[in-house]
């Protein structure tokens, strides 16, 4: 049984502060400012270029993928971290279309996270061989799988609404048509039980600043399925990738399996951020966390609900259907959130009207969950998020 008072307290949030935007940027773990200091000192400061070897640098990708394999199901060998979220889909996406050579369409969704059709598009353009991206409803991901589809796109959990596909069942049928499958884990890894080998999926990919605590801008990783595993090209290829990078070979040789999928230096100072955010996840069980996130945000809904009618949920109202996070939607969401951060709620506004509200069993309780709706309640039933200074939008909403 995870202890949640005790994740609580390994967590750095500002005194009287309700954090409920852990779906955007995960709180700090305490022991990351010690560890990270220690490897910039100790192991930087000391070794200096030496600590490649003596400090483990290099292995530090694959290590550290294998510990974000056990959160999402991934068997040992088949995770690497490094670059950012956008290299990962790309790689991902490039190769397996290289795969599936045959079939043009790339399926995905209206719900899908815009970086991910830019990426698309973008490599459409490049390959510039009659591929398309065909957009569907998310209801009908499924209707909507071809025989003309190579590669279905998905990310698994909504980044607005929080809605959840059924990654198994949509994979399934997927395979039945001879697609391949792309899980966006971002929403997903940290935040509800994910088991990319039960699901058969082909490519995930992830980051891990959100619920994995990382910190800002920290790497992604991906995982790519052992019968794919040399198989795989990546279109976007570098030196850490090739099976003995310090042969300093002109000529390209991909390393065995996801290591293959390694670019270019990683970065370490974040990798020893994140292994201190993943030794607290050593201590935590994935059911559990779903669990007390599903009460945390039942709870939530039913609160806002009964004092802001004017609040609409967007997200779905069976938690079963829904990732770790709640949305509402209202026309003046902005200024309406701007008001909530200034009296210490903190959630997050996705255009044009959703109000995003995130929940992490590791450092957020029923207590926050009660004071956040009584904030909401006082803002909205006050009208005072109708002040011209919350109306003034800053560039990160």
């Amino acid at each position: 049984m995870t202890d949640f008072a005790k994740t609580r307290s390994l967590f750095q949030l500002p005194q009287g502060l309700v954090y409920l935007d852990g779906n955007s940027l995960g709180a700090l773990p305490k022991a990351a400012v010690a560890r990270v200091n220690s490897m910039m000192r100790d192991e930087w400061g000391k070794m200096l270029i030496c600590g490649w070897n003596s400090a483990g640098w290099i292995n530090q990708p694959a290590l550290v993928g294998d510990r974000i394999g056990k959160l999402i199901g991934a068997p040992g060998g088949t995770v690497v971290v490094g670059d950012k979220l956008s290299i990962k889909v790309y790689q991902a996406l490039a190769s397996a279309l290289e795969i599936n050579a045959g079939r043009k369409v790339i399926l995905s969704d209206t719900g899908n996270f815009p970086s991910d059709l830019y990426i698309t598009e973008g490599l459409i353009k490049s390959l510039d061989k009659g591929h398309r991206l065909k957009l569907c409803e998310p209801e009908t991901v499924a209707d909507s799988l071809t025989e003309d589809v190579a590669v279905l796109l998905l990310t698994e959990v909504d980044y607005k609404t929080g809605r959840l596909h059924d990654m198994v069942s949509l994979t399934r049928k997927a395979h039945e048509k001879g697609i391949l499958t792309i899980w966006d884990l971002a929403h997903s890894a940290g935040a509800l039980p994910v088991d990319v080998s039960a699901a058969d999926a082909d490519f995930a990919v992830g980051c891990t600043y959100k619920y994995l605590n990382s910190g800002p801008g920290g790497p992604a990783f991906m995982y790519l399925a052992p019968r794919l595993a040399n198989q795989a090209r990546p279109a976007l290829a570098g030196w850490l990738g090739h099976e003995q990078p310090f042969a300093f070979d002109p000529e390209y040789r991909p390393a065995e399996g996801v290591q293959r999928m390694r670019i270019g230096t990683p970065p370490i100072i974040q990798l020893a951020a994140l292994e201190a955010s993943l030794d607290i996840w050593d201590m935590v069980e994935m059911k559990d966390v779903r669990r007390k996130s599903v009460e945390l945000s039942d709870l939530f809904i039913r609160l806002v609900e009964a004092g802001c009618p004017e609040l609409k949920l967007a997200s779905p109202r069976d938690s079963g259907q829904r990732g770790s996070q709640v949305s509402f939607q209202f026309e003046y969401g902005y200024a309406a959130m701007q008001a909530l951060i200034e009296r210490g709620l903190t959630g997050d506004f996705r255009a044009p009207d959703i109000m995003r509200f995130g929940f992490t069993p590791l450092y957020i309780d029923a207590g926050d969950v009660t004071k956040a709706a009584s904030i909401i309640e006082e803002v909205m039933v006050n009208r005072l998020w109708d002040n011209a200074k919350y109306f003034a939008q800053s560039t990160v909403t």
